[in-house]
């Protein structure tokens, strides 16, 4: 699960969901600047915090107005500035926008202005914290808020996702656990079942993802269980059930129309299909919704299986500029995947270790040492990625390939061959190189 997903489950816990909407601000600050920033002054802090939109047209737009006139009129009220700052993070999401982050960071100031103790004003810093990639500062929040309340379903999460982050994966399980067990809901359940799958079980993650399903239906409130039926549906994928995970994308697309985590899902399928003109629409539909780096690079690869090189090229391009904006994970695994652009994939996945860890830093570090011939020291990086047993064909493909490399040919081929078991079409154009690998 990418931090984007991990936030989305810290989100449905603090605010319930909100509608993926068209657009975004241009060019927010960087998201480590958002969580690090000092807190401006207090009469610069309301304006950030009250800058709402003049023209609101989603519904979180809409409740932005109302929420900071509320929040404008009951100044002395923590709730209120604590409401308004969950509604910015519902917007920072529903526009993959970071800067948004900015104007929820100013309500939990505010709140902490207030009462510096109040645990729902810090459970939203430490979830400004979290996305913006300050997980060092997430974990600490969230513990502050466990000393006062020591049943705080919402810090266990936070804290939770603040240990992923940072490859801590026994400490978030046991973080997870209790979440669990202070009240067995959707985000609760979703990160116990994606730990277990990430440790390699999948029969494990899927029992405990169903019952995430039956807790979180809501026809008022559809998209936590269309959130979860895409998360079920990308196990399937990984595993090769690709009817099992196209229905999974289907249900819930019916479940939330033009749900964009399931546009992209469904897109996926359809390329496998050998329909890369009606993915590539998909996914051009769930990129205007919700711009993310990695639909960005997914549409470029489906356009270039429907020979619109052009069309590619503008895809890729918006990878580079929003992955040094907002997600540079993705931009040195899209580079290495490229093999192009190798000083800069390695110099990104450098700065990303310095404020988390975890298997697929791992793996993007063992990949674009790789691509540079730097074996010995991809070897030692890929080992770790797949230390979990974590059934993720593109982790086994790496790991396979880097060990062929370093003329260890059965070892490499016996991965490469267990990831292409898996799932034979994993990946547009990685299946294809994995399938050449266990040719020779």
């Amino acid at each position: 699960m990418r931090t984007a997903q991990r936030a989305a489950l810290a989100l449905l816990l603090l605010v319930g969901p909100a509608a993926c909407a068209k657009g975004s601000r241009g060019a927010p600050p960087s998201a480590s600047a958002v969580a690090s920033a000092p807190a401006p002054p207090r009469d610069e802090l309301h304006v950030i915090a009250l800058n709402v939109p003049t023209e609101p047209q989603t519904h979180v737009e809409q409740a932005l107005v109302l929420l900071a006139a509320k929040a404008e009129e009951h100044q002395d009220k923590i709730e209120a500035w604590v409401k308004l700052g969950e509604t910015w993070v519902a917007r920072a999401r529903e526009a993959s926008d970071p800067g948004f982050y900015v104007n929820a960071k100013a309500c939990a100031d505010i709140a902490l202005g207030l009462l510096p103790d109040d645990p729902s004003a810090l459970d939203l810093k430490a979830l400004v914290e979290l996305n913006g990639h300050d997980f060092k500062a997430a974990l600490t929040t969230s513990d502050k808020v466990i000393g006062i309340d020591s049943r705080n379903q919402i810090a266990y999460g936070t804290k939770s996702d603040a240990l992923l982050e940072l490859g801590e994966y026994d400490a978030a399980t046991e973080a997870a656990d209790k979440m669990n067990a202070i009240k067995p809901n959707l985000p609760s359940y979703g990160r116990v079942g994606y730990l277990r799958w990430l440790k390699g079980d999948i029969q494990g993650s899927l029992d405990v993802m169903h019952l995430a399903l039956d807790s979180g239906r809501d026809a008022r409130n559809p998209e936590p269980y269309a959130w979860m039926l895409v998360q079920a549906a990308m196990i399937f994928f990984q595993e090769g059930d690709y009817a099992g995970a196209k229905k999974g994308f289907d249900d819930a697309l019916a479940s939330e129309p033009d749900y964009p985590p399931a546009l992209v899902g469904k897109a996926r399928c359809l390329l496998i299909d050998g329909e890369a003109k009606n993915a590539a629409e998909l996914l051009a539909k769930a990129h205007a919704a919700s711009p993310l780096v990695e639909t960005a690079w997914l549409l470029g690869d489906a356009r270039m299986r429907a020979n619109e090189e052009a069309g590619a090229k503008d895809a890729y391009e918006l990878v580079v500029k929003d992955g040094r904006r907002t997600d540079k994970l993705t931009l040195s695994r899209f580079y290495s995947a490229k093999n192009r652009d190798l000083d800069e994939a390695l110099k990104l996945i450098q700065e990303e270790k310095k404020t988390r860890g975890g298997i697929y830093i791992d793996d993007a570090e063992a990949w674009v040492l790789y691509r540079l011939g730097k074996v010995d020291d991809a070897k030692a990086a890929s080992e770790r990625a797949i230390k979990l047993g974590t059934p993720d064909p593109h982790l086994l493909y790496h790991a396979g390939a880097i060990k062929i490399a370093a003329h260890d040919a059965d070892a490499g081929k016996k991965l490469v061959k267990k990831a292409l078991e898996l799932s034979p079409s994993f990946d547009v154009f990685e299946a294809e190189d994995a399938k050449k690998l266990v040719a020779q």
